[in-house]
């Protein structure tokens, strides 16, 4: 096993990480900015090291600094978490050259998954259903609107080397599709250096379900199970849950095997997520994107199926077979993920940096945890996204998890800064989300309305 392993990131992931490592007797590497000296894992890891000033381009992205401290310190694996440069082919390449492993999928499967037209390609020889589009890419308006019509409005137009909602327009009429088109593109331009559009019909509204895959370098693939990720504001994740109150054993199984299928496909190794949308209607479910590192939202797997993603992250990479084959893998109970961010959801959740003058985090009871970086007395910064912690329960059955949910929240107390743990008491309260019956446009066209007219 690895002795030592350094870990690219900041925050609540960085402790997870160090704590799993820890665990496993590893020693771990820390990196920080200037603005994270007093950070949790900078406290928590065996060795840490300074990379920059407090903007992400100066140190967490800057990959030279990274991989300068990796090598003065010995470390034998990076982990990078997520976001940041977890999903940065060239830095999982550059890892290579200097044998230093780099926990996740090879360069090469990021670049083949992360262009979403490739992806697309990809996923139908492999027979994993995609949503009805462009079967490449689209290089000018005028094929964008014969492709519209054919497919019906609305539609999706979608950069091909997209993320964080760039480059991504909704289109509901002929009217509005070649402006559409133009300012897709640009954005796409100016955001990854890559103009390339795509285009899908809308399934809307749908469930967003993701399904877990594990793979090994001996070719083993496994899935652990989906989380319905429904609940969301701005596309950006709320609340999850696992296993989907709207999908069964049969349907858990078909969509299991496509996400393994999916994996296969691109001989992926380590943790990533097959991302589908359901449609409720039909039954017919939809491959939307692969994320290639482990998800915010990876403990309410890890508490229904009993496994440690990232202690498994590990022994993958170092070159170990996976702990369990697929029929080893039992769902059991309900797990629930509410993330805790410093916001204030009254001024259309602008962030709340600051100091935390009062803190207690709930604990107590079987199937309780948090994970955070944030401690009593701690600044949060002004620098980085504004998640501060996740709340995850998990029960026998999904009453019992929304049940114990609500204690927790109730519990929670953080002050000196705004945070969202009113508005998600609220939302797990609601009598729709109490019943599962939820979609993709819930959040943002029926809670958050009625939300707001009772502030």
């Amino acid at each position: 096993m690895f002795d030592k392993i350094l870990i690219a990131n900041r925050g609540e992931i960085a402790v997870r990480i160090i704590r799993a490592a820890r665990e496993m007797g590893i020693a771990t590497v820390a990196v920080y900015s200037e603005a994270d000296k007093q950070s949790l894992h900078t406290l928590l890891a065996d060795e840490a090291v300074c990379i920059g000033p407090a903007r992400s381009t100066d140190s967490y992205l800057n990959m030279k600094a990274v991989l300068s401290a990796a090598v003065v310190t010995g470390a034998q694996a990076i982990h990078p978490g997520f976001g940041f440069l977890s999903e940065n082919s060239k830095f999982a390449s550059l890892c290579e050259e200097l044998n230093i492993k780099f926990i996740g999928p090879s360069g090469d499967i990021m670049d083949k998954m992360g262009d979403k037209i490739n992806a697309r390609k990809e996923m139908i020889k492999a027979k994993v259903p995609v949503i009805p589009g462009s079967d490449g890419e689209i290089t000018d308006p005028e094929q964008a609107l014969a492709l519209a019509d054919e497919l019906g409005y609305p539609v999706m137009l979608k950069a091909s080397a997209g993320g964080g909602g760039k480059g991504i327009r909704k289109v509901t009429s002929s009217e509005e599709l070649v402006p559409a088109f133009e300012s897709a593109s640009q954005e796409a331009l100016a955001a990854f250096g890559n103009g390339a559009m795509y285009m899908e019909k809308v399934i809307y509204p749908a469930r967003h379900i993701e399904v877990q895959i594990l793979g090994d370098q001996q070719g083993h693939v496994i899935h652990l199970g989906e989380r319905d990720c429904s609940l969301q504001r701005n596309n950006q994740k709320v609340l999850e849950e696992s296993p989907s109150i709207a999908i069964g054993d049969t349907l858990r199984h078909k969509m299991g095997q496509a996400a393994v299928r999916a994996a296969q496909a691109v001989g992926y190794e380590n943790a990533g997520t097959i991302e589908f949308l359901l449609d409720e209607a039909t039954g017919e479910f939809y491959f939307m994107e692969m994320n290639t590192r482990v998800q915010v939202e990876h403990p309410v797997t890890e508490f229904v199926t009993g496994m440690d993603i990232v202690k498994e992250q590990i022994r993958i990479a170092y070159g170990e077979n996976l702990s369990k084959t697929q029929d080893d893998v039992v769902l059991t109970g309900h797990a629930i993920e509410c993330r805790i961010n410093a916001e204030n959801p009254d001024f259309n959740f602008a962030p709340s940096p600051g100091k935390i003058t009062d803190l207690y985090l709930p604990s107590g009871g079987v199937g309780l945890r948090v994970d955070s970086a944030v401690y009593n007395g701690y600044t949060i910064p002004p620098y980085y996204d504004s998640m501060i912690a996740k709340i995850i329960v998990h029960g026998e059955n999904r009453f019992d998890a929304l049940m114990k949910m609500q204690r927790a929240l109730y519990e929670l107390e953080i002050d000196g800064v705004k945070t969202n743990a009113d508005f998600q008491m609220d939302l797990i309260c609601d009598k729709r989300v109490l019943a599962g019956d939820y979609d993709t446009a819930f959040l943002m066209e029926q809670f958050l309305p009625n939300y707001k007219a009772t502030k």
